[in-house]
């Protein structure tokens, strides 16, 4: 029999392969006919009457851009996309051979915003592509490849007379004031040609398809990438609004003052949006599902708790900590009674200060509840957590989330106070969906309260890794780092995933 380590590994990957970008848009996208062919995209149809253009932005579309040029073949008249710097050398090293452009592809690949920050390179692209867009006419159709990871900072066009670096100082200035990313995106998004419905209006007549990869929570259109296809929400007064809390009306650049004097004050109608078509194909939820299928496949009783999680992630380790012991205490019998209603007192009470958007935990502990102890649990989620830096260790958030769930668990078991626990064989599993986790080459970690007791009788100091953030140096302590999990990129990005495995014993 597979082990639990083996089986959180093999859907983490299921979860991952179902929104990598080819597969994701080959499932997604057809080009049908040849008379008058149509691109087909999730059931709907959209005519290609005369030239099909393509544009993207961001960390996967060289993906996304492979696999479309594959399926649109001739079809394609142009391309140009911007991706970060470096990323065709990645790939190439990598051996990801799938995911980079064939020798005489019609699609022109500008590299740029090193370090995920606006620059030159990513200027040009931007520029190349709002020149595309302008000379577009009405039986032309647009396909536009957003990838929410760096999409934002690969497309900057201030507009004129702005100049990037006035942008940037800006910018710059809010985020030292204190400004949350949410208030920094609307100011960008005020002050850009493209960001903010700009792309889709700057296309227009043309058709406009947009295909998405969302790494956001909740998928809004409008803040993927900054939104260059989807109607802002925001206008010039939430713009001059944040800039007014944060005392830098007066600081202004006069281009800046310009710009703002002159920007019309309502917002564009959405009916001025009626020739694009937003899709989003890849996102954590999808990711989640597809873990679940594979789960129930392996025979395991598989809920989603939420795509949504969020927020301290010493917070969210308790929760699932909560969540855990809940189950286990279903398998030993004690689902009613007084510790298991303290147990879910302290969930509901965890819940409602994490404030996860869309989760009923009251449902869930219900459906829960009624999975009966014959079958192995398992507990999936997504989004992404934040952690407070204090230490000068390595390691990321799905590294120190592992550490602290399973320093939770053993610390529960160690007090006795259920010993229900005792009976559960439990693995948690935390992985970022790009292959990456901060600064190492870690994508994430497996961690069981057994592992932080094996390292508490060898004299490791558990809570003092986590209070340097060192949850790397931790996990690779033991056999050879088998508990960290190296994928390398993989090409795509929606975000974290979680896996719990609990089975009885």
């Amino acid at each position: 029999t597979m082990s639990l380590r083996e089986h959180a590994l093999s859907l983490f990957r299921g979860a991952v392969g179902t929104v990598r970008p080819a597969p994701m848009l080959k499932r997604a996208v057809k080009l049908q006919g040849d008379g008058c062919p149509q691109l087909l995209v999730k059931g709907q149809a959209f005519p290609v009457k005369r030239d099909l253009y393509l544009v993207g932005f961001g960390k996967a579309v060289l993906g996304m851009a492979a696999a479309a040029e594959e399926i649109l073949g001739d079809h394609l008249t142009r391309g140009i996309i911007s991706v970060p710097l470096g990323i065709q050398e990645s790939l190439q090293r990598a051996g990801m051979q799938e995911m980079l452009l064939k020798p005489h592809s019609k699609i022109q690949v500008i590299e740029g915003a090193k370090n995920n920050l606006p620059d030159a390179e990513a200027l040009k692209g931007a520029v190349a592509i709002q020149e595309l867009a302008e000379g577009l006419t009405a039986d032309d159709l647009l396909l536009v490849l957003i990838s929410g990871r760096g999409g934002s900072a690969l497309l900057p066009a201030p507009i004129p007379p702005i100049l990037l670096e006035e942008k940037e100082k800006l910018t710059k200035m809010l985020a030292y004031q204190g400004a949350a990313i949410q208030e920094l995106n609307i100011v960008r998004k005020t002050l850009s040609v493209l960001k903010g419905g700009g792309l889709a209006q700057l296309a227009y007549p043309a058709r406009v398809v947009s295909l998405i990869l969302s790494d956001v929570i909740g998928d809004p259109l409008d803040i993927i990438a900054s939104g260059p296809t989807a109607a802002s929400s925001h206008s010039v007064q939430d713009c001059l609004q944040i800039l007014t809390k944060y005392n830098l009306l007066h600081k202004l650049p006069r281009s800046v003052e310009t710009v703002l004097s002159s920007s019309p004050i309502k917002l564009t109608a959405p009916e001025n949006y009626s020739h694009v078509s937003n899709i989003i194909l890849g996102s954590n939820t999808l990711a989640l599902d597809e873990a679940k299928r594979q789960a129930e496949g392996l025979g395991y009783a598989a809920l989603v708790l939420s795509a949504a999680v969020q927020g301290e992630v010493g917070r969210v380790a308790t929760l699932y900590c909560q969540l855990i012991q809940l189950v286990c205490l279903g398998f030993a019998g004690f689902g009613e009674g007084s510790l298991s209603d303290e147990v879910r007192g302290n969930l509901l009470q965890l819940a409602a200060e994490l404030r996860i958007p869309g989760l009923d935990l009251d449902e869930f502990i219900q459906a829960l509840r009624g999975l009966g102890p014959e079958r192995p649990v398992c507990i999936l989620a997504g989004g992404e957590t934040t952690v407070q830096l204090q230490g000068s260790g390595k390691g990321g958030r799905n590294q120190e989330l592992a550490l602290r769930v399973g320093l939770g668990l053993h610390r529960t078991q160690a007090t006795g106070a259920s010993s229900p626990q005792g009976r559960c064989e439990i693995i948690f599993f935390s992985g970022g969906t790009d292959g990456q986790d901060g600064p190492t080459e870690a994508a994430g970690a497996f961690c069981s309260p057994e592992l932080v007791a094996e390292a508490l009788q060898e004299g490791l100091d558990v809570e003092a890794f986590l209070r340097n953030n060192d949850s790397y140096s931790f996990f690779s302590q033991f056999q050879g780092g088998h508990h960290l999990l190296v994928t390398g990129l993989t090409g795509t990005n929606v975000m974290d995933i979680q896996v719990i495995l609990i089975r009885a014993v």
